[in-house]
C-alpha cells in the first residue's frame, strides 16, 4: 500500500474527505476571482462548477466529505488523552473549529435560499449581500481559515515526499496567491453590483434577476443560521464534555512511564504513549503528528511489554516496513496500563538518541560507480610510502573533475580507488550523468598516461562497476565522526560489477538497469548475464572495453536496435 495512505481506517477516511473539500475550496476560491475578469465570466464558471456540485451524486460526495470529516475530526478531538500538540497542529484544529461556525451563515443564504425559495444565489448576489458589511468580514475570514486548514493539512500530508519538498517554494507562493486572487475578485464584483444597485431604475432589476429574498425570508434564514449556530455550540459542548469527563476518569488512575536516558514521569492511564511525552514535556518524535503513518515515534518496550495488547494490523505493517526488531512499538498506538519502560529511538528532530547528528536516511534511485586502480600493489611495491601517495593523487586529480563535472559526488575513496554518486532530480538524469562521467573519466586517464608515459611510467589500467538502484543516503558513524554516505544492495551490485571487469578484461561494466534509465535499450547479445553473490537471479550488464569511446559505442547500440 502506498505509504501516502498508510493508516487506521479513520485516518483513511480523514484524508479523503479532506482532499476532496480541498479541491471544492480551491474551484470556488477560483470562481470568485474570476469577478476581476468580467461578471459574465464569473457566473460561467459558477454555473460550470455547479453541473457537478449540485447534481445529486456531487452533493452525496461533497456534504458526505463534509459531515465525515468533521465528525472524524470532533471524534478525534473528543477522546484525545491530552491537548498538548504541535503548533501546526493546534492550529489547524482550531481553524477547523471555526470553520462550520462561519460556514452556516453562507450555506443557509445560499444553497437552502437557493432549494427552498428559488434565489439564483449567483455570485453577483453573494457580493451584494455582503459587500461593505460585518459579515462580509465574516466570510472573509472563513476563506482564509479554510485555504490555511487545508494547506496545512495537505503540507503535513505530503511533506515526506521528495517530489513535494523540491516543489515546496513554488507551491507556497502559488497557494498564497489563490485567497488574494479570490477577493481580489470579490471586492471588484461587489462593487460594481452595488454600484448598480445604487441606482433606482437598476435595484428593482436585481431584486428580479437574482429572485431576491424578502424581508420575511430575509428574517426565516437568520432564524435558521442562529438556530443551527446554537446547535453547532451544543454539539462542541458535548464534544468538550466527553474530553473532560474522560480526563476526570482517567485522573482517577495513573500509569508510571520511565524513559531511558529520560524522566520518570506519571500521566492518567487511557493515554497513548505519545500523548504521555506531550503531555509530561518529554521529547518524542512524531514525523506524522501521531496518527500512525510513520514510524518515527517507535520505541523498545524493555518493560511493560507483556501488558499492552498486541499491534493492530495497521501499525504491524508499519514496524515491519522498517524491519523494527522484536519489542519495538509505536507510542502513538500503545496505552501503558501499567508500569512501562521505554527506550526512544528518535529524538524529536529526526536524530538518534544518544547523537548530534541527522541520521534517519533519505532514500533514492540513483547511478553510482566503482572505480579501482588495476595492479596497484605490484606497481607500488617496494616504493616510499610518499612516491605512493604522490602518485594516488596524481591519478585522483587526473579523473575525478570528469565525475564531479557531471554533478557527481566521490562518497569515499577506498585506498587507490573511489565510490561516486550522482544525485540528481531524476534517476533518468542521473544514469545519464554516470555515462558521461565514465566516459570523461576514461579519456582524462588516456591523457593521464600519456604524461607518465614522457616520464617512463607504465600505463595504469582501471576498471568501473556502475549501476542505478535505490540507495540509503545518510550520516553513518559514531558521535562527532558521522560523515554522511550510502547503503544499500545497490552499491555491493555496483561494487561486484567492478569485481569482474577483470574476469572479461574490459575498463567498465554497466547495468542493464543503468542503461534502461538513461533510455537506452541495447539488443541482449550485447549484453552478459552475470551471477553476482547477494543477487537471486543474474543480472546483464554491458562490457565496455575502451570506455573513452562510450558514446560513440551507445550510438551504435541505438542504431542497431532501431534497426
Amino acid at each position: 500500500m502506498n505509504d501516502l495512505w498508510r493508516g487506521t481506517i479513520a485516518t483513511r477516511l480523514r484524508i479523503a474527505s479532506g482532499l476532496v473539500l480541498f479541491v471544492y475550496a480551491l474551484l470556488h476560491f477560483l470562481n470568485i476571482g474570476l469577478g476581476l475578469v468580467s461578471t459574465e465570466a464569473m457566473h460561467v464558471a459558477q454555473d460550470l462548477r455547479q453541473v457537478v456540485t449540485r447534481s445529486i451524486p456531487g452533493t452525496i460526495v461533497i456534504y458526505g466529505a463534509f459531515a465525515v470529516h468533521v465528525t472524524m475530526s470532533l471524534a478525534r478531538l473528543a477522546l484525545r488523552g491530552t491537548l498538548r500538540m504541535p503548533p501546526w497542529e493546534a492550529a489547524q484544529t482550531a481553524f477547523g473549529l471555526m470553520i462550520p461556525v462561519l460556514l452556516i451563515a453562507h450555506l443557509v443564504h445560499t444553497r437552502a435560499a437557493h432549494e427552498l425559495f428559488g434565489v439564483r444565489d449567483e455570485m453577483g448576489y453573494i457580493s451584494l449581500l455582503l459587500y461593505d458589511t460585518l459579515d462580509g468580514w465574516k466570510q472573509a475570514a472563513l476563506l482564509l481559515l479554510v485555504w490555511a486548514h487545508g494547506c496545512i493539512g495537505l503540507h503535513f500530508w505530503l511533506r515526506q515526499k521528495a517530489w513535494w519538498r523540491r516543489r515546496l517554494p513554488w507551491l507556497a507562493g502559488c497557494a498564497a496567491l489563490v485567497p488574494g486572487f479570490a477577493l481580489a475578485g470579490f471586492l471588484t464584483e461587489a462593487r460594481q453590483i452595488s454600484a448598480r444597485f445604487a441606482l433606482s431604475g437598476e435595484r428593482d432589476t436585481i431584486y428580479v434577476d437574482y429572485n431576491f429574498p424578502d424581508a420575511d425570508t430575509f428574517a426565516m434564514l437568520i432564524g435558521w443560521t442562529r438556530a443551527l449556530a446554537w446547535g453547532l455550540f451544543g454539539l462542541l459542548l458535548v464534544v468538550a464534555g466527553i474530553y473532560v469527563g474522560k480526563a476526570v476518569l482517567a485522573r482517577r488512575q495513573s500509569v508510571r512511564v520511565s524513559y531511558i536516558d529520560g524522566p520518570e514521569v506519571w500521566a492518567p492511564k487511557g493515554l497513548t504513549l505519545l500523548e504521555v511525552s506531550r503531555l509530561r514535556g518529554v521529547p518524542h518524535a512524531a514525523l506524522c503528528g501521531g496518527r500512525g503513518r510513520c514510524t518515527t515515534c517507535r520505541v523498545l518496550v524493555k518493560d511493560g511489554a507483556d501488558r499492552l495488547p498486541p499491534p493492530s494490523p495497521t501499525e504491524m505493517q508499519s514496524l515491519m516496513a522498517v524491519r523494527a526488531p522484536v519489542g519495538t512499538r509505536l507510542a502513538c498506538q500503545i496505552v501503558p496500563v501499567a508500569p512501562t519502560t521505554v527506550f526512544r529511538v528518535f529524538q524529536p528532530d529526526g536524530r538518534r538518541q544518544n547523537r548530534n547528528h541527522a541520521s534517519q536516511g533519505e532514500e533514492k534511485r540513483l547511478a553510482l560507480l566503482f572505480l579501482d586502480m588495476r595492479g596497484f600493489t605490484a606497481r607500488t611495491m617496494g616504493q616510499l610510502p610518499y612516491d605512493v601517495v604522490f602518485l594516488l593523487n596524481r591519478f585522483f586529480d587526473a579523473v575525478v573533475p570528469a565525475v564531479t563535472r557531471e554533478g557527481g559526488t566521490i562518497d569515499k575513496y577506498l585506498g587507490d580507488g573511489f565510490l561516486a554518486i550522482f544525485e540528481s532530480a531524476t534517476p533518468q538524469a542521473s544514469a545519464r550523468a554516470a555515462l558521461r562521467a565514465i566516459e570523461g573519466m576514461a579519456r582524462a586517464l588516456d591523457a593521464f598516461n600519456a604524461r607518465i608515459a614522457e616520464e617512463g611510467q607504465s600505463p595504469i589500467g582501471i576498471g568501473i562497476g556502475a549501476h542505478l538502484g535505490e540507495v540509503v543516503l545518510g550520516e553513518i558513524g559514531a558521535v562527532g565522526q558521522a560523515p554522511r554516505t550510502l547503503i544499500g544492495d545497490t552499491v555491493n551490485t555496483a561494487s561486484r560489477l567492478e569485481g569482474v571487469t577483470k574476469d572479461h578484461r574490459v575498463q567498465a561494466m554497466i547495468s542493464a538497469p543503468l542503461l534502461l534509465a538513461a533510455g537506452i535499450d541495447p539488443d541482449p547479445s550485447h549484453l552478459v548475464e552475470l551471477q553476482l553473490r547477494g543477487l537471486d537471479a543474474p543480472l546483464a550488464a554491458w562490457p565496455v572495453a575502451t570506455a573513452s569511446e562510450l558514446s560513440l559505442q551507445i550510438d551504435t547500440l541505438t542504431r542497431a536496435k532501431t534497426a
